[in-house]
């Protein structure tokens, strides 16, 4: 388990998870999962072309620019899914 309290898992292939556990389960209010992916603005074009709709947060210390926010050394967006989890894609910078 990692300081924030989020799970990592190697899936093989390069493959990287988040599981970010939400006691009693069901939906999340919070990110559900994240991806790590090699460049997360082509993996938004992709999702784009697909039909994902992006969330755009605007908190203090997050602002998105393209639905991508920079938080520490990490770039990240996230998306719902059909049950309305939220799903984060994040590309780490450092």
């Amino acid at each position: 388990m990692k300081p924030d309290g989020k799970f990592v898992y190697s899936c093989g292939g390069g493959a990287v998870i988040a599981l970010f556990p939400k006691e009693g389960g069901t939906r999340a209010d919070h990110t559900a999962i994240s991806f790590q992916v090699p460049d997360v603005v082509s993996a938004i074009d992709t999702l784009k072309r697909a039909g994902v709709v992006f969330e755009d947060y605007d908190f203090p210390g997050l602002k998105p620019l393209n639905h991508v926010c920079v938080l520490g050394s990490e770039k990240a967006a996230w998306f719902k899914d059909t049950e309305g989890n939220y799903l984060c894609i994040h590309e780490d910078i450092a």
